[in-house]
């Protein structure tokens, strides 16, 4: 199936010699949640500037919905709404206002029926009279997606939507994404909370130092980059690990009643039954046992901290 959006040898390097982006080519799936990952100053900014027309790459190209964003700017960016990290609006505007007057740039008919849903969607509508400058910063902030849905577009770029919001409203603005995502509309996230990333992406992108470093479907990325922790609750607490575990480059935790191992649920050899066999073989008694799966987060932190050693 052919990307919504194609991003093809995207480099990008300012007058000042720095270089953001690095020969980064993507495709972005119609009607996905994609989440883009990295550190602050990884390039993910740059990135959606340049998709969204604002940045002009220094090589490279990008099409949205077939159109270049360069030759055809206009029609590529009218497939594109754009809720950028800072609240840019107008303080003495009313709600209802704003969005008309977003959809009416980009030469939409009007259509109050459609910027109410619209409202009604992001528990706008009982404030559709209110000025800006007296909602809340959550408020504000759905107002920003307000705005970018107001023109219809079929690709939403999510620029740290939940930013500075509480927890409550995070978990709105997850089910309005996720009907979004259902009415058709292709959804690109990027987040500082990879809980967030984790609960709704269907694909995960993670740049570092201006390059894209992996692109997989979460659940793949999870399999395959993930570890498992065994724990063991030791009836006796130890002072050392034994020099005849040392294959397993096992922890000693909590003053040494835990044992931690960690390993690769993939392989066909854990290394887990042989663990538990030598423990018996040593006298080493436990009264307990459970294991978990590394979270996304953990995956993150280990290809982040891999990419900068590079």
């Amino acid at each position: 199936m052919p990307g919504v959006i194609s991003i093809s040898s995207l480099t990008k390097t300012y007058a000042n010699g720095q270089s953001a982006l690095k020969n980064v080519s993507l495709d972005i799936r119609p009607g996905e949640i994609f989440a883009l990952l990295g550190p602050n100053g990884a390039g993910k900014t740059t990135l959606i500037s340049i998709v969204c027309g604002i940045v002009t790459p220094t090589s490279g190209g990008v099409l949205v919905d077939g159109y270049d964003i360069q030759r055809d700017y206009r029609m590529a960016r009218a497939q594109i709404g754009l809720v950028p990290q800072e609240l840019a609006i107008e303080a003495f505007e009313t709600v209802r206002a704003a969005a008309t007057f977003s959809r009416g740039l980009f030469g939409r008919a009007p259509n109050a029926g459609y910027i109410e849903r619209v409202l009604r969607d992001l528990s706008l509508w009982d404030r559709r009279n209110d000025t800006l400058m007296t909602l809340s910063g959550g408020m504000k902030r759905r107002v920003m997606i307000a705005k970018a849905l107001a023109h219809e577009p079929r690709i939403l770029f999510l620029d740290e939507p939940t930013a500075g919001v509480d927890v409550e409203l995070r978990r709105d603005m997850w089910a309005l994404v996720r009907r979004l995502r259902d009415q058709g509309v292709t959804i690109i996230l990027t987040t500082h909370y990879i809980d967030e990333a984790e609960e709704m992406a269907d694909r995960i992108g993670v740049v570092n130092h201006g390059e894209l470093i992996v692109v997989e479907d979460k659940k793949v990325l999870m399999k395959k980059l993930g570890k498992r922790q065994l724990t063991l609750s030791l009836q006796e607490p130890l002072a050392a690990i034994p020099p005849e575990l040392a294959e397993w480059q096992l922890a000693l935790n909590a003053r040494g009643c835990e044992l931690q191992f960690t390993f690769d649920a993939a392989l066909e050899q854990t290394g887990v039954a042989a663990l538990l066999r030598r423990l018996e073989q040593l006298g080493i008694n436990y009264r307990d046992l459970n294991t978990r799966e590394s979270s996304l987060e953990e995956i993150f932190v280990n290809l982040v901290g891999r990419g900068s050693r590079q």
